[in-house]
Order: C-alpha cells, then sequence, then structure tokens
C-alpha cells in the first residue's frame, strides 16, 4: 500500500523593496528547504491577487507597502493563512503580535530570528488551532484602530540607498536627515545615503523626543548633538560627535536650544 505524498508547504512574499524580499526568500530557502515560494509581490494589491491564485499556507507581508498595508492585506487573507508580518516599526505591533500568537521578524531580519519563526510555523501547520483565526481577526481589528486613530509608530529602521546598493540604517545611527531635492539625505558617522521619503513624513514617524527640526530642512538626532554654539549675531549652531559639518539652526528653531 503506497503512503499519502507529504505535502509540501507554500508562502508568498510581499515587500514594496525587492532586495530584500529576495534576501528573506534566499534565507528561506536556506533554513527551511521544503517551503515552497509561491510568488512575491512589490505592493498590496499584487499580495492580494498571490493570495487568490496561490491560497498559500503561510504569508510574510511588509506592513508599509504601496496600494495596501500588510495589514490591509492581512485582513483580505483565507482564515487557513499562517501570517507572518515583516516589519522596521516596533512601537505597538510588536506586543500585539505577540499577545495574537502572530507571528513578526523585524527588520533587517536575522537568520537567529527567521528560524524562531519558522519553529512556529511548523508547529501550527502540524497542529492548527481554530482558535487562532479569532486571535488574527482581533489582532487586525486594534491595529486598524491604533493605526487610525492612535499615536504613529515610530521608525526603527530605514531603507536607504547608496549608489545602486540599498542599505538598512537603524534610525539611532542617524546623524541627521537633510531635505536634497525630490529625496532626502541620510547622514550617518559612515557616510551620506538617499531615500525617496520626505522630510515632513519623516518628522511624523520619528520620536519627537529625540529627533529635532532644526531648520526647514534638517532634523537632527540630539543624540549626537555634541555642543551648541552662538555667534556675535545671535545665530546657533550644532557640531556632531562623529561629523566634522556644523548643522545651523534658523532663529525659528534656536529657542530649543536656550538650555544647553
Amino acid at each position: 500500500m503506497m503512503s499519502d505524498p507529504v505535502r509540501v508547504p507554500t508562502a508568498i512574499i510581499a515587500d514594496d523593496e525587492p532586495r530584500l524580499a529576495e534576501y528573506l526568500q534566499g534565507r528561506l530557502r536556506t533554513l527551511w528547504p521544503e517551503l515552497a515560494i509561491a510568488g512575491i509581490a512589490v505592493n498590496g494589491p499584487e499580495a492580494c491577487a498571490l493570495l487568490r491564485d496561490e491560497a498559500p499556507d503561510i504569508a510574510f507581508l511588509d506592513i508599509r507597502m504601496p496600494g495596501l498595508t500588510g495589514l490591509e492585506v492581512a485582513q483580505r487573507a483565507d482564515k487557513s493563512t499562517h501570517l507572518v508580518f515583516v516589519t522596521a516599526y516596533d512601537q505597538y505591533a510588536v506586543g500585539a503580535f505577540e499577545a495574537a500568537a502572530v507571528d513578526y521578524v523585524l527588520k533587517p531580519v536575522t537568520d537567529e530570528r527567521l528560524a524562531e519563526t519558522i519553529a512556529r510555523l511548523k508547529a501550527r501547520l502540524e497542529a492548527p488551532r481554530a482558535s487562532d483565526v479569532q486571535a488574527v481577526l482581533a489582532m487586525l481589528a486594534r491595529l486598524t484602530c491604533a493605526r487610525d486613530s492612535g499615536p504613529s509608530e515610530r521608525l526603527a529602521w530605514i531603507r536607504a540607498s547608496i549608489g545602486e546598493q540599498v542599505r538598512l540604517i537603524s534610525v539611532e545611527d542617524v546623524c541627521y536627515f537633510q531635505s536634497n531635492d525630490k529625496y532626502t539625505s541620510v547622514f550617518t558617522a559612515d557616510g551620506e545615503a538617499l531615500i525617496r521619503t520626505s522630510l515632513k513624513e519623516l518628522a511624523e514617524q520619528l520620536d519627537p523626543a529625540r529627533f529635532w527640526q532644526v531648520h526647514r530642512g534638517t532634523i537632527v538626532n540630539l543624540a549626537h548633538v555634541k555642543e551648541t554654539a552662538r555667534d556675535f549675531s545671535g545665530r546657533v549652531s550644532l557640531s556632531l560627535r562623529t561629523r566634522p559639518e556644523r548643522i545651523a539652526v534658523s532663529r525659528a528653531y534656536a529657542h530649543r536650544f536656550k538650555q544647553m
């Protein structure tokens, strides 16, 4: 008597940065070779189409994507699909995901963390629990409500371009942000990178207690400020711990540094 063939688990990946999606796919192939990647989406609508057409066992979803967010995509997923959120945001999401028994992977993805995720997913696939569905739906409702009416989640990582490469930069390492035509320059101790997010959008995502706007086109990480100086005309400038240039503070923001 022939035994039934072993069913191969399937997954999709949705991330608006193709290099990061390909990296995740590569790590999954190494750490979980039995898993079949059914497709990669670069935006929310594409992710929904893959969910509909492929009916995967697992969906790895970025939270912020064009068209539809990862949360909105998840709400459209079949109840049997196991959701893993891959996110650079860690304010309220991490605790909510864990409480609802839905896993998350914080960018940048490490093999150690991904191995934990794989172990959880294998356990789910072997012994699915009916209660998971209600927990997932409840979690999504809380996250959607928090996103729409609560404080914005704080940015933890930035995907920035350096030439043809994309680099993940922790906001802790950013000395300052500066407007640069259609882009925003990200200055760290190691150099300069570019992102397409406007300075206004960044200001809404950064922790206002740690990142201060000091000029119409500049936001500074206070942790990297070494000292302030005031010239004979009363203009304020900042020196940084790990960069040689001084940062000009416009008169509109100079009052914030009176006690520094």
